[in-house]
């Protein structure tokens, strides 16, 4: 004797998460970037950068809400 079949329900499609906001400050980097300056008085630029853990967002790269 055949068994009845058990209609089938449709599977819920959950929307992805939407994706967090890129920090302001860092550019969604993670990271700050200053020139280095040199000198008591001029302050004169140079043509090194010093990188730095972004203070807003931790160096995640996400806004804070």
């Amino acid at each position: 004797m055949a068994t009845a079949k058990k209609p089938t329900t449709r599977r819920k499609i959950t929307p992805p998460a939407p994706e967090p906001a890129l920090c302001p400050d860092c550019d969604g980097k993670g990271e700050t970037r200053e020139t280095v300056r040199v000198g008591a008085r001029k302050m004169r630029v140079t043509d090194d950068h010093q990188t730095a853990l972004c203070l807003t967002c931790w160096g995640t790269g996400h806004a804070t809400d």
